[in-house]
Parts: C-alpha cells; sequence; structure tokens
C-alpha cells in the first residue's frame, strides 16, 4: 500500500536569540504598565492566574527591527505554502507582550485569532519550568470521527495535540486557522512572551488606501 498525506499543517520553528535583550528592555514598560491595570485586583485577591498583558507595540519603533523580521518571515512562510504572494503585502493587525502572574495560574485556554493569515510567537522569558504552548489538530472533520490512539508518547497521523517546549529566543510562526492554548505556569521562573497576528492582504488594496 502507498500512502500520501495530503493538507498538512506547517509550523515553522527557529531559535534566533538576536532580540531577547533588546525587546526584553523595551517590554519592561509594557509589563509593569499592565500590571498597574490590575492593581486593585491584585491588592484584593492576589496575582494567582494572571496573564499581564500589554497595550499595542505596533507604533514603538524598539520593536520595528523584530517588526520587519517577522513580516519577511511571515510571507515567506505563506509563499513556500504555494499561495501567489506576489500579490499581497503581509501587515500586522495586533502585536503585544504578555507575562504570566509570578504567583503561577497563568494560561490560556484553546482558541484562534479570526480573520488571520499568520500568527506567531516569539518567547523572552521561559524554561523547562514554565508554561507551554499547545497546538490542535484543526481538521474538524478528524476531530469528530476521532479513534483511540495507540499511544500519546508517539506523533501519528492521526495525533490531536502538540507542544513545543521554548527557550528564550524561540521564535514559532503558524497559520492563522491553528486553535492554540497555553498550558498552566506554575509561578517557578519568569515567563513572557510576544505575540502578533498578520494578514496577507492584496496589493492593489493597499494602493487603494494610500
Amino acid at each position: 500500500m502507498q500512502i500520501f498525506e495530503f493538507f498538512k499543517t506547517p509550523i515553522y520553528i527557529e531559535q534566533k536569540p538576536d532580540f531577547i535583550k533588546s525587546l526584553n528592555k523595551a517590554s519592561d514598560k509594557y509589563i509593569i504598565d499592565a500590571k498597574k491595570r490590575v492593581k486593585e485586583h491584585i491588592k484584593n485577591y492576589g496575582d494567582f492566574g494572571i496573564s499581564h498583558h500589554s497595550t499595542t507595540l505596533m507604533v514603538d519603533n524598539n520593536f520595528l527591527d523584530f517588526k520587519n523580521y517577522v513580516g519577511n518571515k511571515s510571507w515567506e512562510f505563506l509563499d513556500l505554502q504555494g499561495f501567489d504572494m506576489q500579490q499581497y503585502t503581509t501587515m500586522f493587525t495586533e502585536l503585544w507582550v504578555q507575562e504570566f502572574s509570578k504567583k503561577g495560574g497563568g494560561h490560556h485556554s484553546a482558541h484562534i485569532h479570526w480573520n488571520q493569515h499568520v500568527s506567531g510567537f516569539y518567547f523572552l522569558k521561559c524554561s523547562d519550568k514554565t508554561s507551554y504552548p499547545l497546538f490542535h489538530d484543526p481538521r474538524t472533520g478528524a476531530r469528530t470521527t476521532k479513534l483511540k490512539m495507540k499511544s500519546n508518547e508517539n506523533i501519528f497521523n492521526g495525533t490531536e495535540l502538540i507542544h513545543f517546549k521554548p527557550e528564550p529566543g524561540t521564535l514559532i510562526i503558524f497559520p492563522g486557522y491553528l486553535e492554540h492554548e497555553f498550558m498552566v505556569d506554575y509561578g517557578i521562573e519568569p515567563f513572557r512572551f510576544i505575540h502578533w497576528n498578520i494578514q496577507a492582504v492584496p496589493k492593489e488594496m493597499v494602493k487603494d488606501v494610500v
């Protein structure tokens, strides 16, 4: 029997430590501001389970080199999948940094970011003791007809969940349709990462806007 594999879901992973120092420094003020916004909550209930979420980073020039790098990589990511990217330009729709609480419990439940073509993470602070991203099988039909798997220790075509253990400097780029979540963090060591979403916009539309 000959096996053909179609409809794969690509996930791009690269170790890119170049941005760690500068982006951690640039992110500090945003995390401080994020903590101030929930100061009253922390005072009354503590910071267990909180994800300190920044305001947008898109207009901060300290993140410009990173944006350019990720934007180019995202364009290549789509191009390698066979999309005619000569007709499109990649544009950020969201860019933010977040840090899970020191007391632990930080997490994100499974979700997607609607109407996006590329999503991604860049990890600034993490270790083998912190949270990590978990990706879900995006094939709705495969999930509704799921059979019992042989083993959870191996990866098969029928595997429903995939996780990665990042280190500082890990860059992950994935399709915007891919459902993802972050496992519960125990607050043992700092966990901080940048998250973004990108749309591929027809060049003709961009010309019309300009």
